[in-house]
């Protein structure tokens, strides 16, 4: 039997047709969204469910989540900045609260040294600058970073040399890549504790000096875009007072911001400040570990070395809470691992950290 088609019915059956086409169309395009999206989200994230920003070599710079503290995108290599710590340098520090990592660490005559990392920052002066210790090297070798400081001890010079290690010092560059403040000098204080330089001076630097700009290295750790909460891991106590000592004429303590969730530092009961915008250094993260140092014998200063490879036991602080972690460093140019006590790598909130390395037996409360 043949069925004669009118008008209408033939415009019936077309927008049928046309319509179950345009259903198959929109399934087709949800299955492959759904897919895309679930293949995004297992490269963002590692089994425990954290986001694994240490991949940085995703096609899309989307698939990375933005941060405040570093660009998860960015190839630059990090500059690690050796700053004068002692007493007298202390108040005119400036620049240290664009630093995404801080490291400090026993010198000699029971001061310390800070190593601090820039990247992608425009900061104008950074300082003041003191010379190398060939320990810090070690946390310079695992942020491929490259090195800054003004002269050096024989053993840095001679690690420097032999380790390949790109620096900047200011005993031969200090007239191009830095300067001094006369100012500062002009207050009494000694003209070796008066250098600075800037993130556009270091730039340059790189430039004019051949070295290698960008990095294929992997940040030293996690970050979470969202707040981590250690409040309920094992062994987690209350962190809201910290007392961080490295010797007797250097004593560094935490006070817990709940407002702005960071760590207020001071050192020796006063306010570390900013010389530039007198404002009170603040850190979202805390590191702290001990290790064992010895003076180097027959070194006249008094210099000292780090047994800091090998394995040991610390804290992550953060939010106002502490938890035991392990660190692992396997060697000088191995990047150092923190875990938990369940062997996962920690996650970082999303802001600047602060690494304590203290010398063994010093004191460390927590409260």
């Amino acid at each position: 039997m043949k069925i004669k088609l009118n008008r209408r019915n033939k415009k019936k059956i077309i927008l049928g047709v046309t319509t179950v086409v345009a259903i198959i169309v929109v399934a087709v395009v949800a299955v492959v969204l759904f897919k895309s999206n679930l293949f995004k989200s297992k490269e963002k994230t590692n089994e425990s469910g954290n986001f694994d920003n240490k991949v940085n070599n995703l096609d899309v710079e989307e698939d990375l989540p933005k941060l405040n503290i570093v660009d998860l995108n960015s190839k630059s290599r990090p500059y690690a900045v050796m700053i004068n710590n002692i007493k007298v340098a202390r108040q005119f520090q400036s620049g240290l609260q664009d630093a995404y990592i801080i490291y400090e660490l026993i010198a000699e005559g029971g001061i310390t040294r800070m190593l601090a990392l820039f990247k992608d920052q425009e900061t104008a002066r950074i300082g003041t600058i003191r010379s190398a210790r060939h320990y810090y090297l070690d946390y310079v070798l695992e942020n491929d970073a490259i090195y800054v400081h003004w002269g050096w001890s024989p053993q840095a010079e001679s690690d420097i040399k032999s380790l390949g290690i790109q620096n900047i010092n200011g005993l031969k560059y200090g007239n191009t890549y830095f300067w001094k403040d006369d100012a500062i000098r002009k207050m009494g204080v000694g003209t070796e504790h008066t250098a600075y330089t800037s993130m556009e001076k270091l730039k340059t630097a790189t430039e004019k000096l051949n070295y290698r700009s960008e990095t294929d290295q992997d940040l030293l750790f996690n970050y979470s875009p969202e707040e981590v909460d250690i409040s309920t891991l094992e062994g987690a106590i209350s962190a809201t007072s910290i007392d961080i000592n490295y010797s007797s004429s250097t004593k560094n303590h935490y006070d817990y911001d709940s407002e702005t969730k960071t760590y207020l530092r001071s050192v020796n009961g006063v306010k570390h400040t900013d010389y530039v915008t007198k404002k009170q250094y603040s850190f979202k993260n805390i590191i702290v570990y001990q290790v064992d140092n010895v003076s180097i014998s027959g070194d006249k200063k008094g210099r000292q070395d780090l047994k800091n490879t090998g394995t040991g036991e610390g804290y992550f602080i953060t939010d106002g809470y502490a938890v035991p972690i392990k660190w692992t460093k396997k060697d000088r140019k191995s990047q150092t691992v923190y875990t938990l006590n369940d062997g996962t790598e920690i996650t970082l909130n999303d802001g600047n950290t602060f690494i304590q390395i203290q010398p063994k037996g010093q004191t460390l409360s927590i409260k």
